[in-house]
């Protein structure tokens, strides 16, 4: 019972009963923490499944899509070279980046297939554990356009960045 009107001299304060707790609980349980969707960022040439709605920034022959949820980055960046003889260095030369940046050295990696890019030894996926987190990151290219996704994460969440890789394809011509 919640009383509290001026008639009633009870001081028994007003609170939920259990069954509206529960209730709220299971709502919240409900609400998924990420909300995967499939974008397609202008100029990208990219199809990818990001759990936010991304932001995208274009400048000359490149451009980034990101967006952060549940304390959790996603991103995916593309390139443009002139040079296809760039690909294979510039594969190699982006997860180097990441990791020098993190103050970790390039462990590994795992060979990566993403529907529709150029078939590259290059194309490789990192695990890259650091003091505040952990940030996978995977390159690939087509044609001459090289491509970086990259999900950084105050845990170890596999589970994200698989679902976030699996949603990476570049577009064909229809």
């Amino acid at each position: 019972n919640c009383r509290g009107d001026a008639a009633d001299n009870s001081s028994m304060p007003c609170r939920p009963t259990a069954g509206f707790a529960l209730m709220l609980m299971l709502l919240a349980a409900c609400q998924p923490t990420l909300n995967w969707r499939e974008a397609r960022p202008a100029g990208s040439g990219a199809v990818a499944l990001f759990p936010c709605k991304p932001e995208v920034d274009q400048r000359q022959g490149m451009g980034l899509a990101q967006c952060e949820a549940a304390g959790k980055r996603f991103a995916l960046s593309w390139a443009d070279l002139p040079d296809p003889t760039q690909l294979s260095p510039a594969l190699k030369a982006m997860p180097l980046a990441l990791a020098t940046k993190l103050g970790q050295p390039l462990p590994p990696g795992l060979a990566l297939q993403v529907p529709g890019m150029t078939p590259l030894p290059d194309a490789v996926e990192y695990r890259l554990p650091a003091a505040t987190g952990v940030t996978y990151v995977g390159v690939f290219a087509h044609g001459g356009r090289v491509y970086q996704a990259v999900m950084s994460a105050p845990g170890d969440d596999k589970a994200d960045w698989e679902s976030f890789r699996a949603g990476l394809a570049v577009e064909t011509a229809r």
